[in-house]
């Protein structure tokens, strides 16, 4: 199973972190050792002084597929979710300003948090999803797929120009504004279209 995390995918979240827009999807890789599920709690890491939530909506992938065209990629999932992006934001920094790989700050242990997934039948339109995350019982982030730069689809061809996505692999496709720190005993709780799909702690 490969995640597959898109960067820089909301403008606005592109303007809170200072960052260039993207011609095209930018994207980069977490191992399957930064995955958790079932709402399990998340390890706050000691290497970072600043580890901060970036919740976005999650594709799997059920089909192997190479080269794929936009306007097939609708046939290659049929579920959908929610996670967070862990990022060591003090580490990514650094990176960044060095010109080095971002792997420290975004595929430590534990940084894909993934809920369970649901048939995307089950919603009226994938262009049309709101999603919010609430920090101890206050909305920090909210958006939807609508203001995403690239639509699921467009990802999905891109991504498979360079990585052959397999069955299980995981797509994050980006976060909303309003990104922030984490601490010990903290509880997030994610929402899509009103379906709470995460509720866990930060231990």
């Amino acid at each position: 199973m490969k995640i597959i995390c898109i960067g820089r995918n909301y403008l606005p979240h592109i303007k809170e972190l200072g960052h260039q827009v993207p011609e095209n999807p930018t994207f980069f890789l977490k191992p399957d050792t930064s995955v958790i599920t079932d709402n399990r709690p998340f390890p706050l890491p000691d290497f970072s002084q600043q580890v901060e939530y970036e919740v976005e909506i999650l594709v799997r992938i059920d089909k192997v597929g190479k080269n794929i065209r936009e306007t097939e990629a609708h046939t290659y999932y049929h579920e959908i979710g929610l996670g967070i992006d862990f990022t060591a934001r003090d580490l990514q920094k650094k990176c960044i300003e060095r010109g080095d790989p971002w792997e420290i700050a975004k595929a430590f242990d534990g940084s894909a948090v993934i809920s369970q997934f649901i048939e995307k039948d089950q919603f009226t339109d994938l262009n049309n999803l709101n999603f919010h995350l609430d920090l101890n019982g206050t909305t920090v982030q909210s958006g939807n797929s609508g203001e995403m730069l690239f639509s699921i689809d467009r990802i999905i061809a891109h991504v498979s120009q360079f990585l052959t996505l397999e069955a299980g692999d995981v797509l994050f496709t980006g976060t909303p504004k309003g990104v922030g720190k984490v601490a010990i005993n903290d509880r997030l709780e994610g929402f899509l279209e009103g379906r709470k799909l995460l509720d866990f702690k930060i231990k």
